[in-house]
């Protein structure tokens, strides 16, 4: 066995120095360098929950330069260190889109639906869902079942296809009731404040209405809405938001929807408030308990917000906590 000291190390300098200066010392023929291919491949993942299959089709990602606000009670250099902690740049942030499909054995049903295919514009990094779903073998045209778990862009705008039309023809759409009362009441949007609020009930209208809206039927906190999915009250990052467990034989996983946004910021520190949290104290009472429940209960999650595939645990790290991922597996 080869023993690395210090010696060998300086002999091993020299000889590649001696190479460098000397071409004909090299006895290895010279090889045309590779064009760099520029992009990555489609990103999806399977495991099991059960006898249930479980497919994450990643939408992508967004990367922008990091407000001073992006969390809204502390400091942008408290935010810049936690970043640097988890080995993450400086000033700039990098929001992943991880949505998943169910496959039940007899039902085909999608969680959330990406940024839409009208986000997959050349040099983006989002709006991926409809190609790696179709890389991944999954025709749109399949899924029975659309569950949107609350009306931000990335959750569901990709309802839509790049030609407005139902990206997922044949599904049902089931949205939480208190979401959707909320962004269809005129009232509601009548006080919605200027800027992104005001884009917000836009943007919702736009994508419930038409076909979409004909299709769409709402369901109650803590029903069974589809074979083994049960859905579950998570409200604060929007008034209706919705997390849910999938149960399958006695595994279960919990699907965290937005109940942090990057675990790196938010599970490590519960109490920051995200400029997203609409209702900011309840989303962080929401954190908390979810957290805590997930610990007690070693129960594997499935997040949305987390580095592709964002599967893991959660585990308590002295008056914080981490989010762990699941080791990679070969095996579905």
């Amino acid at each position: 066995m080869t023993k690395f000291t210090r010696r060998t190390m300086l002999v091993g300098t020299a000889a590649a120095a001696a190479a460098a200066a000397n071409p004909r010392l090299i006895v290895a023929p010279a090889r045309a360098a590779t064009p760099t291919a520029g992009k990555q491949a489609p990103g999806f993942y399977r495991y099991k929950v059960g006898s249930y299959e479980i497919t994450v089709v990643t939408d992508g990602a967004r990367s922008f330069p990091l407000p001073d606000t992006f969390v809204t009670n502390v400091k942008k250099d408290d935010v810049n260190a936690a970043l640097e902690a988890a080995h993450l740049p400086r000033d700039t942030m990098t929001l992943v889109f991880n949505p998943i499909v169910v496959n039940t054995g007899s039902k085909l049903v999608a969680i959330d639906t990406g940024y839409g295919a009208a986000e997959a514009k050349p040099n983006t990094t989002h709006g991926q869902y409809q190609q790696n779903l179709a890389a991944a073998g999954i025709d749109a045209k399949a899924i029975d079942t659309v569950i949107i778990s609350h009306y931000h862009p990335d959750h569901v705008n990709g309802l839509l296809g790049a030609d407005d039309k139902p990206a997922f023809p044949n599904a049902e759409i089931l949205v939480p009731a208190a979401e959707h009362k909320f962004w269809m009441d005129d009232g509601e949007m009548s006080r919605a404040s200027p800027g992104r609020m005001q884009g917000l009930f836009k943007d919702n209208r736009r994508v419930m209405s038409g076909e979409i809206l004909k299709r769409t039927a709402t369901y109650e906190w803590g029903t069974e809405i589809a074979p083994g999915i049960t859905s579950v009250s998570t409200p604060g990052h929007t008034p209706g938001h919705t997390s849910y467990v999938i149960a399958s034989g006695s595994a279960r996983l919990f699907v965290f929807s937005d109940v942090t946004n990057r675990p790196e910021l938010f599970v490590r520190n519960p109490g920051w408030h995200a400029f997203f949290d609409q209702i900011p104290d309840m989303a962080e009472a929401t954190r908390r308990k979810v957290l805590d429940m997930l610990i007690t209960d070693k129960m594997l999650v499935q997040t949305f917000h987390a580095p592709f595939p964002a599967l893991g645990h959660m585990e308590k790290d002295g008056q914080s906590y981490r989010f762990v991922p699941a080791p990679w597996s070969p095996a579905v």
